[in-house]
């Protein structure tokens, strides 16, 4: 196995909603994740998730607080993930249903309510917890296991 992947997600909520997206194109998979991505070595954490952020949604965002890390890996271990989560806010755009992300790898995206969150299959298992019970500290989740 290769070193871990390092990735930044943003954790973004609107009138009580959270934005997620759909990484899997064609509709390959039920999972659901907050938006960011693979971190570009020479650029801040923060740039690289306005980058992602973007490329998926077409927002415009500000990064605010650190929430927490995930580790997660493949059940073969063939992949090795280290996320950091952040707070962000939108500061312009909204979500276009014909928005193309240019690197095609997220299919669809929306604003979800706690309750739509709950009947989803989202990863990391904490992302609930990151966007609704903010504890004071960042949170720590190690080593899940990704699925398809």
């Amino acid at each position: 196995m290769k070193f871990p992947r390092l990735a930044v997600r943003a954790v973004i909520l609107s009138q009580g909603r959270l934005l997620l997206v759909n990484a899997y194109p064609g509709d390959t998979s039920d999972l659901w994740c907050a938006p960011g991505g693979g971190v570009e070595g020479g650029t801040s954490l923060a740039d690289n998730l306005i980058r992602e952020v973007g490329e998926e949604t077409g927002l415009i965002i500000e990064v605010g607080d650190l929430l927490g890390v995930n580790e997660f890996k493949a059940p073969d271990n063939s992949f090795h993930q280290v996320e950091v989560f952040f707070q962000a806010r939108v500061l312009s755009g909204e979500l276009d249903p014909n928005w193309v992300d240019p690197e095609g790898v997220v299919a669809r995206r929306g604003w979800f309510t706690r309750e739509d969150v709950a009947k989803l299959r989202v990863k990391p298992g904490m992302l609930e917890s990151l966007a609704w019970d903010r504890q004071g500290s960042a949170q720590y989740d190690p080593m899940e296991l990704i699925v398809r």
